[in-house]
C-alpha cells in the first residue's frame, strides 16, 4: 500500500533543485576540502541534478546546468572520466532548441577542464578555443565576463 505524502512533492523538488545546487557551491569555492567535504560536494551537486530532473519545468538550460556543476565537481575531484562523461552531457543539453549560447560555452569550459585533469593539453585548448569563440560571441557583459572569468582558470 502506498502512502500518501503529507508534503508538496513538486515543491521539494523545486526547493532541493536550487538548495542543494547552493550548498554544493559553498565546497566548490573551498581552495581545499576534506574528504568528507568533497563527498558531500559530489552528493549535493547530484542531488540538484536529480531534483531538477523531477520537476515539469525542468528544460534543458536546467539539465546543461546540472550536468556542468556535477562535471565541475568531478574535476575538483580529480576524476576526469566522469568530469568529460558529465561535460558531454552539459554539451548536448546546451544545443538543444531555445537555449542560449552562454551554456555551450560553459559546457566547453567544462570539456576543457576535463582534458585538463586527464592530462590532455591538445584536447583543452581544443576546447579552450570553441569556449573563447562562444564568449566573444556573447552579447551580454556580464555572461562573457562570467565565462571568460571560468576560462582564466584552467591550465
Amino acid at each position: 500500500m502506498v502512502k500518501k505524502q503529507d508534503f508538496d512533492l513538486p515543491a521539494a523538488h523545486k526547493y532541493f533543485s536550487a538548495e542543494c545546487f547552493n550548498r554544493a557551491w559553498d565546497y566548490i569555492d573551498k581552495p581545499a576540502r576534506t574528504n568528507e567535504q568533497a563527498d558531500k560536494m559530489l552528493q549535493l551537486s547530484f542531488a540538484s541534478l536529480w531534483h531538477w530532473t523531477q520537476r515539469e519545468d525542468c528544460t534543458p538550460t536546467n539539465l546543461s546546468i546540472g550536468y556542468w556543476q556535477v562535471s565541475r565537481v568531478f574535476a575538483l575531484l580529480r576524476q576526469a572520466d566522469n568530469a568529460r562523461h558529465y561535460g558531454e552531457l552539459c554539451l548536448e543539453a546546451s544545443q538543444k532548441d531555445g537555449v542560449e549560447p552562454y551554456f555551450a560555452g560553459a559546457a566547453y569550459e567544462a570539456l576543457a577542464r576535463s582534458e585538463m585533469v586527464a592530462g590532455n593539453e591538445q584536447e583543452m585548448e581544443r576546447y579552450l578555443i570553441q569556449a573563447h569563440q562562444i564568449a566573444a560571441s556573447l552579447p551580454d557583459p556580464e555572461e562573457k565576463q562570467q565565462l571568460l572569468k571560468d576560462l582564466a582558470t584552467i591550465r
